[in-house]
């Protein structure tokens, strides 16, 4: 049987990435240990916490888990962008295995177009066939059986899928401590600012 080669490159990856394994996450809680950005429901009781005696550094603290924050988040778009692209080639190879398939079956050839160079395509019959090559990166193709190479490919899609819930999942709760951060910034920097006002009137009155 002649050998047909499906660019399997795109869900490689899928098949590596790995989330950290936890226990049951609950409601509020990361997969990957992202700290929780606790929301302060009383500033002045916050900013008598030991350590929080200087309003700069108070919000310089903040500021600097807020970038840390979205940095996070920045990275989980880029990775979920990733993942549904994987997915959708990981899904196109799984379309030609089964045209493959039904071609054998009916001892069809199977007529497509292949890429000579960037933009240049040339005609070609391919005759039925029960293998494929699967290019795995790198300038690597490994053969399988098409039965042999379509359970390849779900468990990859499926691998990739589960990554992708897990990514959104993380990507929320990553979203949410970014809200409560700015939130929180806001709040004390506000704080400060009555307090100010507050230590000017009163030796405004003074002088009066």
């Amino acid at each position: 049987d002649e050998l047909t080669t499906i660019d399997k490159s795109s869900m490689t990856e899928a098949a590596t990435m790995e989330m950290p394994k936890t226990q049951d996450a609950g409601v509020g809680k990361s997969l990957t240990d992202t700290p929780k950005a606790f929301f302060v429901a009383d500033v002045n009781d916050y900013m008598k916490i030991p350590g929080n005696e200087s309003l700069e550094e108070v919000l310089e603290r903040m500021n600097e888990m807020l970038r840390k924050y979205k940095i996070m988040e920045s990275s989980l778009l880029h990775r979920k962008s990733r993942l549904k692209e994987q997915i959708v080639e990981i899904n196109k190879c799984l379309e030609s295995i089964k045209m493959m398939e039904s071609k054998k079956e009916g001892g069809d050839e199977i007529v497509t177009h292949c890429m000579l160079s960037d933009q240049v395509y040339v005609k070609a019959s391919i005759p039925p066939t029960a293998r494929v090559c699967l290019r795995l990166g790198a300038n690597v193709l490994l053969e399988y059986d098409l039965d042999e190479a379509r359970a390849l490919l779900q468990k990859n899609l499926e691998s990739a899928e589960n990554i992708l819930r897990e990514v959104q999942f993380e990507l929320e709760f990553v979203k949410d401590q970014r809200t409560t951060s700015e939130v929180n910034i806001a709040r004390v920097y506000n704080w400060g600012v009555k307090k100010r006002q507050s230590s000017k009137a009163k030796t405004g009155g003074e002088k009066r």
